[in-house]
């Protein structure tokens, strides 16, 4: 029997996120550390032993980081990739590019939801990850975003979603 709790990961970009892609200003230092202790107490108390990443710039990539450091103290926990489409990371700088396939090499799961890019492939990614998990970290400034989207969807499917503010790094749970 399968009882293997699962959590991914939907936030913004780094253009909505109030240090943009400055990863070494103390706001990102900050949430990171939540993350990773937010994490730790899911993969301790609630048994969380698998993750998803949709390998988006920003949040996406910063939570696949955090499990996969999480990993040395836990090696039960797994990663997955969830990739919207072959060519996700074509159009990025050569370093953007390198931390992703850096994450992609050592995730124990690669998705791949569909070879080439259409406007609904990021919804499909998007979906295929909230349909696959019991427990969804969203990091959201309220605003209408894709993000915000993923939610109404983790809501309309009675998941558990827990939301961090980028601002203010408040959680609750919705």
């Amino acid at each position: 029997m399968d009882t293997k709790i699962t959590c991914c990961f939907t936030g913004h970009r780094p253009k909505s996120l109030p240090f943009g892609y400055d990863e070494q200003n103390p706001q990102c230092i900050r949430m990171r550390f939540l993350i990773w202790n937010l994490l730790n107490k899911l993969i301790t108390e609630k048994g969380v032993t698998h993750f998803i990443s949709g390998m988006a710039l920003g949040i996406d990539q910063i939570c696949a980081e955090v499990v996969l450091e999480l990993k040395a103290r836990h090696p039960e926990i797994t990663l997955e990739c969830a990739f919207p489409c072959e060519t996700q990371a074509v159009r990025w700088s050569e370093s953007q590019r390198e931390r992703y396939y850096r994450i992609a090499e050592q995730c124990d799961k690669e998705t791949m939801l569909q070879h080439h890019y259409d406007k609904d492939c990021m919804q499909k990614r998007n979906r295929y990850m909230v349909d696959s998990s019991d427990i969804i970290i969203a990091v959201w400034n309220g605003k209408p975003s894709g993000t915000g989207n993923t939610i109404r969807y983790a809501q309309e499917q009675e998941k558990t979603v827990i939301v961090i503010d980028p601002q203010t790094l408040e959680t609750k749970i919705i």
